[in-house]
């Protein structure tokens, strides 16, 4: 192990638990920015992309 004298500072049942729930909290974050500040987020979630791809589909192969 590379940080085993980590170890000795912070003890495992206090650091693991810590490292975890900020590794959660952060992706957490991360995707709640996503859904917040972009628009296509919402619509996918929504299920208008769908609507989207469909409409796009049906209008190519019409005019291919």
């Amino acid at each position: 192990m590379n940080n085993a004298k980590m170890w000795l500072v912070v003890k495992p049942t206090v650091g693991i638990p810590v490292f975890l729930s900020a590794v959660a909290i952060s992706s957490f974050l991360v995707h709640l920015m996503l859904v917040l500040n972009t628009g296509w987020m919402g619509d996918y979630y929504k299920g208008a992309a769908a609507e989207e791809a469909a409409l796009v589909t049906t209008t190519d192969t019409i005019y291919s």
